[in-house]
């Protein structure tokens, strides 16, 4: 079942009641000229088994702990934003899957060569994604980056990677001559930032659902990032956001504030389509079989990870 992505902007009180995230709106509350009925009416209940992700984007939502542990015990990632309202904290539960401890051994006892097998894959699919976004929204020539994607070795030693990314990414904004891929660059760049931590908690909820450490990753290991694995296992998936933001973009709505309709549009990024396994699925479903297919490969039942192909 696909799990609902719950966005809060403005003053609420969150609470649990009967295994129901209950939302109260202190305007509301604290209007002594409503009647109660009215009141009563203003509050919303939603289930929690429902909920894949929550994100919290104000300095005056309030929420109990009773309903912090409801929604980690049934692994859901909550996200909380900082004064520009883009993602600064991701709270995930500690325990995710019944054979944890050993799951963590198979992780923890992977050897460097897989490692990099890995990685070799997950750059493949990246580049070809990349592909399918610029020749599908750009109609630039692809055929170099599907060379490259072919050209990848294990552990992308000869950084393939970051050639494609240079490409792509000088094509895939022309009408932007200024644009450069950067976390603080100008705009898109802010959307950019948004979906891709959206994507990221959908990713690193995935891997503890798995019963995977998102910190110990295949390839990425900044000793101060503790969502590596994430990093690694999100690089697929990353096309899909991009391509999403393009479309944002060529509509010509100005991007350079963060507004509420723009976030709307970005946390659409779980249930986006994509084709994996041959099968069109949501794309929280489709991260949650990735995670188990590599956790697979971590206990050698599989070669390869599955990840999703754009068409």
């Amino acid at each position: 079942m696909i799990k609902r992505t719950l966005y809060f902007g403005n003053p609420a009180y969150l609470s649990l009641k009967n295994a129901q995230l209950v939302v109260k709106l202190p305007e509301v509350e604290k209007n002594d000229s409503l009647p109660e009925h009215f009141k009563k009416q203003s509050e919303r209940t939603i289930p929690v088994e429902d909920i894949g992700v929550i994100v919290l984007d104000n300095k005056q939502i309030t929420i109990t702990h009773g309903l912090l542990e409801s929604l980690l015990e049934n692994n859901c990632a909550v996200i909380t934003c900082d004064r520009k309202s883009l993602p600064v904290g991701l709270l995930l539960p500690l325990y995710g899957n019944t054979t944890q401890n050993e799951r963590f051994r198979n992780q923890l006892d992977v050897s460097v060569p897989l490692k990099k097998q890995l990685w070799q894959q997950t750059i493949q699919y990246k580049i070809r994604n990349q592909a399918a976004v610029l020749g599908g929204m750009r109609q630039v020539v692809v055929k170099n980056m599907l060379v490259w994607a072919n050209e990848v070795k294990s552990g992308d030693s000869n950084n393939i990677e970051a050639r494609a990314a240079a490409y792509y990414w000088r094509n895939l904004f022309v009408e932007i001559p200024e644009f450069t891929r950067d976390r603080e660059g100008c705009p898109p760049n802010n959307l950019l930032n948004y979906g891709y931590a959206i994507l990221r908690a959908v990713v690193a909820r995935a891997l503890v659902t798995s019963g995977l450490l998102p910190t110990l990753g295949i390839h990425h290991h900044n000793r101060y990032n503790a969502y590596c694995l994430a990093d690694d296992i999100m690089e697929p998936y990353r096309p899909y956001v991009d391509e999403l933001v393009v479309k944002i973009v060529d509509t010509g709505i100005a991007c350079k504030e963060l507004t509420t309709e723009l976030k709307a549009q970005l946390l659409k990024i779980p249930v986006i389509d994509v084709m994996i396994d041959g099968q069109r699925s949501p794309l929280m479903i489709a991260v949650g079989q990735t995670t188990a297919s590599l956790y697979k490969c971590f206990t050698g039942e599989l070669r390869k990870i599955l990840y999703p192909e754009k068409v």
